[in-house]
């Protein structure tokens, strides 16, 4: 005999035991007037709940869209550049955009200057090519191309009553090369740079000291064309290049419509003079940079 199994209902097995009369519920003895109330309660509570749900439902949708645009708003922010955003931007502390600097390349077994080997401390790289490059956005001076120039073009930068005697100077020395470069800026700061190679650092150092020879309280005799006196100006310590020597000065007040500031950098057996006039005043950060990079290049 098998068992049979079905999916259905199991039905309840027959029995003679007589079924019991079902109980009769009372009638219901609810005043007529309540049947209407009763029945638009029962009608108004769906609509509610409707309302209700409808009601949660746009605040949350309103919600996640807020909380998306807020989202999406802040990771746009956080991907962005803190010079991009409006406010954020750090301002400028007035340094200019220079090229990345190299060293030149130099002749096959040359050392550099300041470096075993080179004990009169020569540059074998070619001068032209350590002249410090004009800075991003810069107008180049069409006569000061980064080429070389003559003796008369170097001394036209001093006032009339210095150029014979610096003239006498560089004549009894060794000068071999005199290379310039220079620019104007936006704002119209005038840039000039010139390297002088002599034949040794001593006539290096001779011709130094020559144009910073002291004028009294004044500074040195021999000042740029226009300048009638000078302050001493100090540089940061961190600046400082190992085996240079730096002097840099700007005009005293009053002066007139325009300011200059000017450096001599000697490293070995070249001497640098970098000279920057702007209208109103010279800035000192852009000065002290471009005299620290040419620094840097020579030294």
């Amino acid at each position: 005999m098998t068992e049979q199994l079905t999916t259905g209902t199991a039905s309840q097995p027959e029995t003679d035991e007589p079924k019991a009369p079902e109980a009769q519920a009372p009638e219901a003895q609810a005043p007529a007037t309540e049947v209407p109330e009763t029945a638009a309660a029962v009608s108004a509570a769906p609509r509610r709940s409707r309302r209700v749900l409808w009601a949660v439902a746009r605040w949350t949708a309103a919600v996640v869209v807020c909380g998306g645009v807020g989202a999406g708003t802040a990771a746009g922010i956080t991907a962005l550049d803190r010079n991009d955003v409006p406010g954020l931007a750090t301002e400028s502390d007035g340094r200019w955009d220079y090229p990345e600097l190299r060293l030149p390349a130099l002749p096959a077994d040359r050392p550099r200057p300041f470096t075993e080997g080179n004990d009169g401390e020569i540059h074998h790289a070619d001068l032209r090519e350590l002249l410090l490059p004009a800075p991003v956005g810069a107008t180049p001076d069409p006569k000061l191309n980064g080429g070389f120039v003559s003796t008369d073009a170097y001394l036209a930068l001093y006032g009339k009553e210095s150029r014979g005697e610096l003239k006498r100077h560089l004549a009894d020395s060794t000068l071999r090369h005199v290379a310039a470069r220079g620019w104007t800026t936006p704002d119209g700061t005038r840039t000039s740079i010139h390297l002088l190679r002599f034949s040794s650092v001593a006539y290096a150092g001779a011709f130094k000291d020559e144009a910073l020879e002291a004028d009294g309280i004044y500074g040195p005799k021999a000042l740029p064309d226009g300048v009638a006196g000078a302050v001493l100006e100090s540089f940061a310590d961190d600046v400082s290049v190992p085996d240079t020597s730096l002097y840099a000065y700007h005009e005293k007040k009053p002066y007139g419509p325009e300011q200059t500031r000017w450096a001599y950098v000697q490293a070995g057996d070249t001497l640098a003079l970098i000279t920057q006039t702007r209208r109103g005043e010279a800035l000192a950060v852009p000065f002290q940079q471009t005299v620290t990079l040419q620094n840097q290049l020579l030294g």
